[in-house]
C-alpha cells in the first residue's frame, strides 16, 4: 500500500528557512512526477513546486526563485527547500504524484511562518 509521510514543518520567523521531505512507501514513487502542494487556511490546496522522474522542475509564481524541489529517487523521498519564507507561506504542506491521486493524500506538514 502506497503512503506518503511529509515531515520538516514547523515555525519560524519571516526571512527564515525550512526543508521539508516526503517519504514515499512501495513501487508508487520511481514512477511519478512528484510535486508539493500547500493549503492554506480557508484556501483551496494548491500545487507550488514538482519534479518529473528525470529531474525537470516547475514552480508557481508565488514561490519562484525561494523555493526547490529535489528527489532521491534512490530513498524513495522528496523535498522541498523553503528560503525568505513569507507569513503568506503558511500553510499545511503536502506531498503527492503530479497529477494527485487522492487516496495517497497524507497528514501533511505545518508550516507557519510569523511576522
Amino acid at each position: 500500500q502506497v503512503q506518503l509521510v511529509e515531515s520538516g514543518g514547523g515555525l519560524v520567523q519571516t526571512g527564515g528557512s525550512l526543508r521539508l521531505s516526503c517519504a514515499a512507501s512501495g513501487r508508487f514513487f520511481g514512477f511519478n512526477a512528484m510535486g508539493w502542494y500547500r493549503q492554506a487556511p480557508g484556501a483551496q490546496r494548491e500545487l507550488v513546486a514538482q519534479i518529473t522522474i528525470d529531474g525537470n522542475t516547475n514552480y508557481a509564481d508565488s514561490v519562484k526563485g525561494r523555493f526547490t524541489i529535489s528527489r532521491n529517487n534512490a530513498k524513495n523521498t522528496v523535498y522541498l527547500q523553503m528560503n525568505s519564507l513569507k507569513p503568506e507561506d503558511t500553510a499545511v504542506y503536502y506531498c503527492n504524484a503530479v497529477p494527485f491521486v487522492h487516496r495517497y493524500w497524507g497528514q501533511g506538514t505545518q508550516v507557519t511562518v510569523s511576522s
